[in-house]
């Protein structure tokens, strides 16, 4: 920090861009002297609908005008909607709601254990991804691949078997060496560990939750970033013909609200149950009308259609664009991976995009571009993404 520049009294815990915004609107983000910056990140994957989408303001407005927290105490009209909304979505038979995607995954790793301590175990096993992220809980953090999210914290290792992403046959080693093995927990396209997607594109689920279902462990998918939407389809795994026993969202479901949600249908159906659980903000009047609203925009137009069009033009695109330069993309719908050498030094990339083209993107996985558009991002915005983040690169890359 500067001798000139002000005291921060916010735990140094990020390193933010030297910019701030002071109103979004749809695609945009706007600087408080009205300087327009097209944003293919939302977030993070969070305002999915865009920003201030008049839907949602509306709920959020009329909400807390109304209503805005009363506590798990006392049944929640709204919270009952959100969850038959949810559970409808995603073809599951119940719902618990928590403030994050994190602490959606804790519940998850929650009931692993306690379907472990059913059946008897002393120390049951999760088996995870390389690459993966799951949270910053110590929990959840344990389940990330991360180097460097789980560095000084002691993470419970011996709770958890890492394989390859997506490795069929290192899962069925895993059977022969160990005996107290309660759940497989995996992102269907790892988002933080570089948009990695399975060669089979989504099939390799269904391999796996067969092995599940011969070996009688919990089929549990984290759609933290890929849920709502993102993919062309409300939850990635409507891709293929799986049927979680757990299934983790958070991110897209409020737009911008703080929520998330922990599914349970099939093996998984009945291990929480009153005292077994809880948040004392999970499914508060106020998230949860959000919820709905969100829903009811996902299905009453063709937004995720929209996002299937325009990610695949994205890709199309940029692909022909820079394939010369040895850079390739991956992703389904608004999650696209721009896949640039793997020497590349991307360190300036992000200030370039912001400082030259007036584009938020972020680099994961080392030397993947992460874009993360809105769902209802148009045509010409598309194009915009395409022409801007090209020049970027080509300048990368020079």
């Amino acid at each position: 920090m500067s001798a000139s520049a002000p005291r921060s009294y916010i735990t140094p815990t990020y390193s933010p861009q030297p910019i701030s915004f002071s109103r979004g609107e749809g695609s945009w983000l706007y600087t408080a002297d009205n300087t327009a910056y097209l944003d293919a990140l939302t977030g993070i994957a969070v305002c999915g609908l865009g920003h201030c989408h008049p839907q949602v303001t509306e709920a959020i407005q009329q909400q807390a005008q109304t209503l805005v927290h009363t506590s798990n105490l006392f049944q929640i009209e709204w919270q009952e909607k959100a969850a038959e909304s949810l559970c409808t979505a995603a073809g599951m038979d119940s719902v618990f709601f928590a403030n994050s995607g994190a602490e959606a995954n804790e519940a998850a790793l929650k009931m692993a254990r306690l379907y472990g301590y059913k059946k008897g175990f002393k120390q049951p096993k999760v088996i995870v991804m390389e690459r993966s992220f799951h949270g910053r809980t110590l929990l959840s953090v344990s389940a990330t691949a991360n180097p460097k999210a789980r560095e000084g914290f002691f993470t419970l290792d011996q709770d958890f078997i890492r394989v390859p992403f997506a490795d069929i046959e290192a899962i069925k080693q895993v059977v022969q060496n160990e005996s107290e093995i309660t759940a497989v927990l995996l992102e269907p396209i790892q988002g933080e560990g570089g948009l990695n997607t399975a060669a089979n594109g989504f099939d390799f689920l269904a391999d796996i939750q067969a092995l599940c279902d011969q070996n009688d462990w919990l089929f549990m998918l984290d759609e933290v970033q890929t849920g709502n939407g993102r993919t062309g389809k409300y939850f990635a795994f409507q891709h293929s013909t799986v049927q979680p026993d757990v299934l983790s969202t958070a991110k897209g479901l409020g737009n911008g609200f703080p929520i998330g949600a922990c599914m349970v249908s099939g093996r998984a159906r009945d291990l929480l149950q009153v005292g077994s659980h809880g948040s004392t903000y999970g499914g508060t009047p106020l998230g949860s009308r959000v919820v709905h609203s969100v829903y009811d925009v996902l299905r009453q137009t063709d937004i995720m259609q929209n996002a299937k069009t325009e990610g695949d033009y994205i890709q199309t695109n940029l692909t022909n664009e820079l394939k010369s330069l040895g850079v390739s993309t991956r992703g389904y719908g608004m999650m696209i991976g721009v896949v640039l050498p793997e020497q590349t030094d991307c360190s300036n990339l992000v200030d370039d995009a912001r400082t030259q083209e007036q584009l938020i993107v972020n680099v994961t996985g080392g030397h993947v571009v992460r874009l993360l558009p809105p769902l209802n991002l148009s045509r010409d915005e598309s194009d915009q993404v395409i022409e801007r983040l090209t020049r970027v690169i080509k300048h990368t890359l020079a």
